[in-house]
């Protein structure tokens, strides 16, 4: 590998950045739980029952922790213990592995990763920097990743997903970017534009200390990129992380570099989150009506959102037994955009192995969101209902109760999907598809003997035949 010398400007970036220790207080794995080491307040998290049902499974095809390793901090029990739908978000179940269908690379994303760690799919680049999480969703889309899962790749080689670094990915980039100015505007090959706008994902990028975020913050600024994200669900899993330190990193970063954008893509799934609940299992309200925030996890998003040069977006799968219900959404959209956080997406779920245990039926879902954007102002109910499928974020737009006047197949109504992101130069964007209705339906193929008008091909779908530059 390269080495990277960063420059002046960047490492007087670099040497004003604190990295404090943080005391998560993590608790790894089942085993904690079995041998009754986790501390004594935690342990009944688990019964003895479902202790039981788990420990046997271990060392099989079935062992939970092979498809998804147990992990959690201690704000995170604090929350769950006094909600279900917190504690199914990460409490290991001998059901997750009854069917083990699905993808070991949802998406084929890696059919569109030049260099290692890096997916350069859409008009964006998203990174993989780190393969773990303060704690670890059940559901998690990037089960492969988080289990360091050796998985079969375009060629035919078997190997786990590898990290980003950055001189690979600084290389990639000012390469990729060359060619684009060179050829006016275009990459010759892919007809994409500029590389203007960097994910960092994972895993969770906050796990790492300030310096290593704020070494991928400067070479990225350095290099051209525009507008960097950072997808994290540590304003759940540990809100304390977004202290004083880390924010003034993100202070000297906008000071290094104002003109380079900011978005933090968090992720809350249930608003038993970021809401304070008594004991008798009721949310907590101030004296005008509205519903307390957990005061740790209130200041931390206060941190975020005080800084108006940086924005804040929520995003999160419709999961079954977590949060497919109108209620508890409609809530978490209302309180996030009272504190100043944009509601971007709602996923159907992904086609990731045991799929069919977490995921509730596309038509479900469009319903649950719906009904959810009942009362919702309009800037409240911006977020929009998206299923991953090969080809690119599909939107679910529309689904109907109605047949549709001389269409045969239409007869029990019909669900349209949009293209909303493809790839290269998105040739398929806007594009749709109209399926018969079938309320049992999870993911695509589901409806494969129902389609009715298809000009997007979700149903006729090749992959790319080589790796796209």
């Amino acid at each position: 590998m390269a080495e990277y010398t960063p420059s002046q400007k960047e490492q007087a970036f670099l040497d004003s950045v604190e990295s404090p220790k943080y005391k998560r207080e993590l608790i790894s794995g089942l085993s904690p739980f079995i041998n009754e080491k986790a501390p004594e307040d935690v342990r009944d998290f688990y019964t003895k029952e479902e202790l039981a049902a788990l420990a046997v499974l271990k060392g099989t095809d079935r062992d939970v922790e092979a498809r998804m390793p147990v992990k959690l901090t201690r704000h995170y029990f604090e929350m769950a213990k006094r909600s279900p739908q917190l504690k199914r978000i990460v409490k290991a179940n001998p059901d997750e592995t009854l069917n083990l269908e699905g993808s070991e690379d949802p998406g084929y994303q890696m059919d569109y990763s030049p260099v290692e760690g890096l997916l350069h799919k859409y008009e964006m680049g998203l990174m993989y920097v780190v393969s773990t999480c303060s704690a670890h969703c059940r559901f998690c889309y990037r089960e492969e990743l988080i289990a360091r899962k050796e998985i079969e790749r375009q060629d035919g080689t078997v190997a786990k997903k590898g990290l980003a670094q950055i001189p690979d990915i600084i290389a990639y980039i000012k390469s990729h970017n060359a060619l684009v100015e060179k050829n006016g505007g275009r990459h010759p090959e892919t007809g994409r534009e500029k590389l203007r706008e960097i994910l960092l994902s994972g895993g969770d990028p906050m796990v790492l200390a300030n310096n290593k975020i704020a070494a991928w913050f400067g070479a990225l600024a350095e290099a051209g990129i525009e507008t960097i994200r950072l997808g994290t669900k540590e304003m759940a899993f540990y809100p304390e992380r977004f202290d004083d330190a880390f924010l003034a990193m993100l202070d000297r970063f906008h000071e290094t570099w104002p003109d380079v954008g900011f978005r933090l893509m968090i992720h809350f799934n249930h608003p038993d989150e970021f809401l304070q609940k008594g004991d008798d299992g009721e949310y907590l309200h101030n004296p005008n009506g509205t519903p307390q925030w957990n005061p740790v996890t209130k200041k931390a998003m206060d941190g975020v959102v005080s800084r108006g040069w940086l924005q804040v977006e929520n995003q999160a799968p419709i999961i079954r037994g977590v949060n497919n219900d109108p209620d508890a959404l409609r809530i978490m959209q209302r309180e996030l955009y009272r504190a100043g956080v944009n509601n971007h997406y709602f996923f159907c779920g992904r086609d990731i192995v045991a799929y069919r245990h977490f995921n509730v039926p596309i038509e479900e879902a469009w319903r649950i969101m719906n009904e959810s954007q009942k009362g919702l102002s309009g800037v409240e109910a911006h977020a929009r209902l998206s299923i991953t499928h090969y080809k690119g974020k599909t939107e679910v737009v529309a689904v109907t109760n109605e047949p549709i006047p001389g269409l045969a197949g239409s007869e029990n109504g019909v669900l349209i999907f949009k293209n909303l992101r493809n790839a290269a130069d998105a040739p398929d964007r806007g594009k749709v598809c109209i399926v018969g209705r079938n309320p049992d339906a999870i993911w695509f193929d589901d409806y494969e003997d129902r389609v009715l008008f298809d000009e997007v091909g979700l149903y006729d779908y090749a992959r790319v035949q080589k790796t796209t530059a």
